[in-house]
């Protein structure tokens, strides 16, 4: 299993930076971020530094959209790192929620976003493109050998398939194993039945993971605390699969559905940070079947019931005031105890 490290993008980027030589050092493969103008910091032009001052890394956004940018824009800014540090980017995409939803806009169409990892795909490799309309392009300047591997993120049934179908790999942002086995389930078959191989097909599980001392009650708690505003994140791609398929419809499993009712609303300003003060509808249950906490054992016990479930890449939501802590722990214990 091959490990990731998923930050924002908060000022000052030179921390970014930072945390993503750390990373690197301690046994991390892949560097993501968010991608969302408003919220934080542009990631491409951070991309370039986290290159400049790694070695190997291969980083990217989870996610980015189809919306935000014009493909040919998003496809030269790959190619361009690309050319500069070698094949060493990677692109999440999916329908996009805060970088849309903040700009007063809906997130994208499924068709959208196919359509967008067509062109992506080809141009940051070099090759030609219909962009619409007839307007086919191709970046004269890209060398071969290049390559953009698209990994998109789903969690709605057509989502899934299209993963399955179309996309060189699947993140599924929640660490739940009846969760993943089921969703890894539709991609894998969608894949089959569109005359792929199922094994091409990467599977990225991200989440948060909080290392504590102990198994105590307190440490729990504290630890809780801190990666609840997941549930809340999660409960924004719910609440539209709810309203699009129904409260209880057979298309979406109730393991998924069933926590938000609760929900009451969101803040964008809040988002993916500790103390989300619009996430407290998220039980324990939640957090601790989304994401991975608890002492170290758990962490290598629960990672390694992912990767029997077909998972590749464990991506790590790294945004609590444990940061340093949970890179190291995983380096020095986890990722030796579970990575190839």
């Amino acid at each position: 299993m091959d490990f990731g490290l998923v930050l924002q993008t908060d000022p000052p980027a030179s921390r970014v930076v930072s945390l993503m030589q750390r990373a690197e050092r301690n046994g991390f493969r892949h560097g993501w971020t968010f991608d969302s103008a408003v919220l934080w910091q542009e990631p491409f032009v951070i991309y370039s530094q986290i290159l400049e001052h790694t070695r190997k890394l291969t980083v990217g956004p989870m996610v980015t959209n189809p919306g935000t940018r014009a493909w040919e824009v998003t496809a030269s800014a790959f190619a361009t790192l690309n050319d500069m540090f070698g094949n060493r980017t990677i692109c999440g995409i999916g329908r996009g929620d805060s970088a849309m939803r903040v700009a007063g806009r809906r997130p994208n169409t499924l068709a959208g976003v196919s359509a967008a990892m067509k062109v992506i795909r080809a141009l940051a490799a070099g090759e030609e493109a219909d962009l619409g309309g007839g307007t086919v392009v191709r970046f004269p300047w890209v060398k071969p050998g290049a390559r953009l591997p698209v990994w998109m993120a789903a969690y709605g049934p057509k989502a899934l398939r299209m993963a399955g179908e179309e996309a060189d790999g699947f993140i599924l942002q929640l660490a739940d194993l009846q969760l993943t086995e089921y969703m890894v389930g539709v991609v894998k078959d969608a894949a089959r039945a569109a005359g792929r191989d199922p094994s091409e097909v990467a599977v990225c599980v991200a989440a948060p993971a909080y290392v504590t001392a102990d198994d105590s009650p307190a440490a729990l708690a504290h630890a809780r605390e801190q990666c609840r505003w997941f549930g809340g994140m999660v409960g924004n791609h719910v609440a539209d699969l709810v309203a699009r398929y129904g409260e209880h419809s057979d298309a979406v499993p109730r393991a998924l559905t069933d926590y938000i009712k609760a929900r009451e609303g969101y803040d964008y300003a809040h988002h993916g940070r500790s103390g989300n003060p619009d996430t407290q509808f998220v039980p324990d249950e939640i957090v601790d079947r989304f994401c991975v906490v608890g002492p170290v054992e758990k962490h290598i016990e629960k990672l390694n019931a992912l990767r029997e479930l077909g998972v590749d890449q464990f991506a790590v939501y790294d945004m609590h005031d444990a940061q340093e802590e949970v890179i190291d722990a995983y380096g020095q214990k986890v990722i030796p105890a579970v990575g190839s």
